[in-house]
């Protein structure tokens, strides 16, 4: 199990290691505030609570812009494990079929590896759309692809516990957790 970890200001930063966290909170960079009952570090002098959401100490500046690459497991988190073409759910997709990043633009024509460019497809949908736009391959796109909320993109794939939901629902209220709850269910779901 990993440990929520956040900023003085409470809010979420990121899910780190269990015994990352027992280093920050040993060297007093981090305090624990909701701890594994049944579970501890133990050593020759100390036995330290295994944490599950630690705290820092000092503020961290996170700027709000942060630009993520894209990667597959972010655009497809981003689209829901859903083509964006054809509606298909990794689940639905079958034998040789699986999802794939399809260029809107394609690159050859000028398209760029952007948040705003890239989709999800499955395999039948970007082979049969190759090198050409949505409508001349006779295909629509169901979103308009953008960004996702820094929010959405930093936590779209990772699982946290009903305890971590807690403060991840307290610093961004409960659409955005729903957003990520309903995010990593269809993860899941394959």
């Amino acid at each position: 199990m990993a440990c929520l970890a956040l900023n003085a200001s409470f809010e979420p930063l990121t899910i780190v290691p269990a015994r990352r966290a027992v280093r920050l909170v040993l060297d007093r960079k981090a305090e624990i505030l909701e701890v594994d009952d049944g579970r501890s570090f133990r050593s020759e002098r100390e036995d330290v609570p295994f944490p599950v959401v630690i705290r820092l100490v000092r503020y961290v500046h996170v700027p709000r812009r942060f630009r993520r690459q894209v990667t597959n497991t972010f655009l497809f988190a981003r689209d829901e494990y859903t083509c964006q073409y054809c509606g298909a759910h990794r689940r639905e997709l079958r034998g040789r079929q699986f999802l794939t990043r399809d260029h809107v633009l394609p690159v050859s024509r000028g398209g760029e590896n952007s948040w705003d460019n890239v989709v999800t497809a499955c395999s039948p949908c970007n082979n049969r759309k190759g090198n050409s736009l949505p409508e001349e391959a006779g295909l629509s796109l169901r979103d308009v692809p953008r960004e996702p909320n820094y929010v959405h993109l930093v936590w779209a794939v990772r699982k946290v516990t009903p305890v971590q939901a807690k403060y991840v629902r307290m610093f961004y209220g409960d659409d955005i957790l729903a957003l990520l709850e309903r995010g990593y269910q269809s993860s899941i779901q394959a």
